[in-house]
């Protein structure tokens, strides 16, 4: 499984933000099996937002997209996603019912609160207000980090691809020194490989295979100078 991350707001492409929500998913999505293929960073815009789903949606198997959700001014995701599927917004029943059973009345909330696109799934804000969508495989996800994430939780077995595993060597080499290495353990074993240079060379060895992983771990510590942790 494939999938895309859309993370909407202007104070993530002016750094007042850290884009924490692209890395949980990231994290969790990799948990399921499912490879991420695109983090993408969009303004308060309608039609940036609606562009960027529409592409995603049409070559990967599921998009979420996260934040931008509610009755403010800036809180566009909604219409933008309805936009990309060509679809209305309209007043959701399921979704003014479940904030009722909250306590929440039509008196409370601002009235575009509950409008969704026509003929989404709505998903509950178990963490906060404004609900979620699903509209076809577009997952529409709020912005706060809690919110978010559980809601998230709640379709989480609705993602799953091939796991993975992944051993980590430390190497006290540098990254230069190591290429042909790399070559040779690609060619030898059925692995991918990063590398990620700092005070020593992490070596992130990555295959379907458990043991296929560690014999190939093996063969990068038999054959380089490890850190002190590794002796």
């Amino acid at each position: 499984m494939d999938a895309a991350i859309v993370t909407v707001g202007d104070e993530l492409l002016v750094g007042d933000t850290e884009n924490t929500n692209a890395t949980w998913l990231c994290g969790r999505l990799a948990d399921r099996g499912v490879t991420v293929r695109r983090v993408t960073v969009v303004p308060d815009e309608v039609a940036e937002i609606a562009r960027v789903v529409n592409e995603y949606y049409a070559e990967y198997d599921a998009v979420l997209v996260t934040g931008g959700l509610g009755p403010t001014h800036d809180d566009v995701t909604m219409e933008a996603v309805a936009a990309a599927f060509g679809r209305d917004l309209v007043a959701n029943d399921q979704a003014a019912d479940w904030l009722a059973e909250r306590g929440y009345s039509a008196d409370d909330l601002v009235a575009e609160t509950t409008h969704l696109p026509a003929d989404c799934r709505p998903l509950a804000n178990e963490a906060g207000v404004a609900p979620g969508a699903v509209v076809e495989s577009v997952y529409v996800l709020p912005g706060v980090p809690a919110e978010m994430e559980a809601m998230f939780e709640s379709v989480v077995e609705e993602f799953e691809g091939t796991p993975t595993h992944t051993v980590v060597v430390d190497v006290d080499e540098p990254e230069s020194e190591l290429l042909e290495r790399f070559t040779e353990l690609q060619e030898t074993f059925d692995v991918t490989v990063g590398s990620y240079p700092g005070e020593s060379v992490r070596v992130k060895i990555t295959a379907a295979a458990a043991d296929e992983a560690e014999r190939a771990a093996e063969w990068v510590r038999e054959r380089s100078e490890l850190v002190d942790s590794e002796n």
